[in-house]
């Protein structure tokens, strides 16, 4: 399950101490806004907005017409985190004259999240059939003509659109006629489509180097036809969208070239009030040619190659003294190793147990976070992703509600809680045994508040669980739901610092017993499912992890974790008893000081009921071989290296994998990756 952790020296700070300045700090004062004449220059930014539109269509099978039109507007859903919203990227030229007018030209790529339409009509060969039009993927190439106002940027804008689509027949009910689709059939069509755009917008400066915007954009797109092969119909297809959207442009200059963007990147936008940052991750990994007498369902495959990509922007408002709005949208795309399933410490946690061929825009976090200071030494914070620059007192209370993740505030490690940073392995970045309450990407509501008293931090906190286990929709009742609790010491040893913090959870969900699944699958002699038998019950489990610097560079760090293991995972994954640990070493002991070695062990295992249930061929949300004859412990061996380039890191990483799944048959198993990660 992918994390969204903060990097760097920002991720032990803002996850381990999250915090706010207080009421009675004094900021900064920031540098002026830039004026008019930096509206010259190259650009690059990202956007967020929602759309509408509609799909007109038409069929004909040679004899006879059928047509309709779907809209493509989706209301926001809160516990799905689906709708018609959409997140991309940008990048042109503006040129002001003399006269104050700026002619300019963009481009842009945008991922919706679900923009989608769909009809149900009378087939054409008898009873009903569905037709759906999905939009993948859009962009724009347009020129931009305006007049600059002091700090505004008033603009016109209109070019070419494209649009990249999924069309879907299937055939509903009814009796098919001979050489027509049978029911249940579906047939699919992607397609291009091209187009044109026009639209208004505004802009103005914000910070230094950066401007926001706002627009309103409306694209057409001609006809296109497609031929269906099962329904042996033609498809005609024409879209139309509209999208209302505000974006962020970072200004390069007249010459990136004499710049130091190429070195080191974009520069944060921040000032009193208001801060941006971002990142985007590439992680690609190989797994091996290995033993593997026999596969299942969820078993991992030898000898294959899957990749993950993700970009965020963080955008943060402070509406008050000690509080901070922080805004996640996010594109995701790629897939896990066979779709993360097969292992139960899985080698990626950039992936998700929900992967796509096409980026799509989700918004993981949006959450309010309120500091109260209670006195004690003033100590600074540093800005970064999701975290005002400021101080904040030794002793506070530190209250967090909205949409983010268990784990961004319970069960951190500042050497291995970050797998845009430094380990990948599921189980090493969080504790196997923290069963914690979240969607299938990781995130749900809920509210954490934070006791910071000397060397004692006391936390607790209350989230949403999913409707069903490990599915993509959260329950809007609240019905389901997780309490968790952490205590941890900050303490020094011969000067070094280290903590230890111990985490314990309660879940009251719908959750299947592994022993009921095995006793009904002897009853009617079908393979066990845990869905068949689940009922409303507790979930408990205790993790713990610590953390150690052994001298400045080098880091000891363990986690374990136990849960009784009757239940199945509820949102992670199968780990009912896990231990781990393992060291960084900075690279400054060999002349590289930006650089980073990480090496680590894991170790997890599960009970005999839950080895039982595998065993008479039950499958989990994630692994399941179909059989478990020779169960044995799963042992993973990471190794991490990162090393700057410019404003990127590159990281290089290897697992070794023994008895995946719980499975002594197969494996083992060697995972080779590779990441690249860049962030300001």
């Amino acid at each position: 399950m992918k994390r969204i952790c903060l990097t760097g020296a920002v991720a032990s700070l803002a996850l381990a101490a999250p915090g706010a300045a207080s009421a009675a700090e004094s900021y900064p004062v920031k540098a002026p806004r830039p004026d008019a004449a930096e509206w010259t220059g190259f650009y690059l930014g990202g956007h967020f907005g929602y759309a509408g539109g509609r799909s007109n269509w038409s069929a004909n099978d040679g004899l006879s017409t059928v047509n309709g039109s779907a809209g493509l507007f989706s209301a926001y859903d809160a516990f799905k985190g689906t709708g018609s919203y959409l997140f991309g990227v940008q990048g042109g030229y503006n040129l002001m004259l003399p006269s104050r007018f700026v002619m300019g030209f963009e481009a842009d790529l945008s991922a919706p999240n679900t923009m989608a339409g769909d009809q149900t009509v009378t087939s054409l060969s008898g009873g009903t059939a569905s037709y759906r039009d999905t939009v993948l993927g859009m962009g724009t190439a347009r020129g931009r003509l305006g007049y600059a106002f002091d700090h505004w940027l008033l603009y016109a804008t209109g070019g070419f659109a494209w649009s990249y689509d999924r069309l879907e027949r299937t055939q509903l009910a009814g009796t098919p006629l001979v050489g027509s689709a049978a029911i249940g059939t579906v047939d699919t069509a992607l397609t291009w489509r091209l187009g044109w755009v026009a639209g208004i917008g505004a802009e103005l400066p914000v910070a230094p180097h950066w401007t926001a915007k706002a627009e309103f954009l409306a694209s057409e797109f001609g006809d296109h036809h497609k031929s269906l092969a099962a329904s042996a119909e033609q498809l005609n297809s024409g879209l139309s969208v509209q999208r209302v959207q505000v974006g962020l442009n970072y200004q390069l200059g007249p010459d990136p070239a004499h710049t130091d963007f190429a070195i080191k990147g974009i520069a944060p936008a921040e000032t009193d009030n208001f801060a941006v940052h971002g990142q985007t991750t590439i992680v690609t990994q190989y797994a091996l040619p290995f033993r593997a007498p026999y596969a299942g369902q969820n078993s991992l495959s030898p000898n294959q190659v899957r990749e993950t990509f993700d970009a965020d922007l963080f955008v943060g408002f402070r509406p008050w003294d000690g509080g901070e709005i922080w805004i996640n949208p996010e594109i995701d795309q790629g897939f896990g190793l066979n779709g993360t399933f097969g292992v139960a410490g899985f080698p990626s946690a950039e992936a998700y147990k929900v992967g796509s061929t096409y980026p799509y825009a989700r918004i993981p976090r949006a959450f309010l976070r309120q500091t109260i200071d209670l006195g004690g030494d003033v100590q600074k914070v540093e800005s970064g992703p999701m975290q005002f620059a400021g101080s904040q007192t030794s002793d506070r209370l530190v209250l967090t509600v909205g949409k983010f993740s268990v784990v961004d505030i319970f069960d951190s490690n500042k050497y291995a809680h970050d797998p845009r940073g430094d380990f990948l392995n599921w189980t090493l970045v969080n504790t196997g045994a923290f069963d914690y309450a979240a969607d299938a990407w990781a995130f749900t509501y809920g509210a954490a508040a934070e006791w910071y008293t000397g060397p004692w931090t006391f936390r607790a906190g209350v989230f949403d669980g999913p409707v069903t286990p490990n599915s993509t929709n959260l329950d809007p009742a609240f019905g389901q739901f997780q309490m968790v609790g952490e205590v941890e010491r900050r303490y020094e040893v011969m000067g070094q610092p280290g903590k230890i913090a111990v985490t314990g959870y309660l879940t009251r969900a719908r959750m299947g017993n592994f022993q009921d699944a095995v006793d009904l699958a002897n009853l009617t002699g079908a393979a066990p499912d845990l869905s068949l038998v689940r009922t409303y019950t507790s979930k408990l489990g205790i993790a713990g992890n610590i953390e150690q610097q052994i001298i400045p560079g080098v880091g000891l760090f363990a986690r374990a974790g136990y849960t009784p293991g009757r239940l199945e995972a509820y949102a992670f994954t199968d780990a009912d008893a896990t231990l781990a640990g393992g060291a960084s070493i900075s690279g400054k002991f060999w002349s590289r000081p930006n650089d980073t070695l990480g090496i680590a062990g894991i170790r997890n295992t599960i009970s005999a009921t839950h080895q039982a249930y595998f065993a008479t061929g039950g499958y989990s949300a994630l692994i399941g071989d179909g059989q478990l004859p020779h169960p044995g412990a799963e042992k993973i061996m990471e190794i991490y290296y990162t090393l700057p380039i410019a404003a990127w890191t590159l990281g290089f990483d290897y697992q070794f994998i023994d008895n995946p799944a719980y499975n002594r048959d197969r494996g083992p198993v060697s995972v080779v990756a590779t990441r690249l990660h860049a962030q300001f």
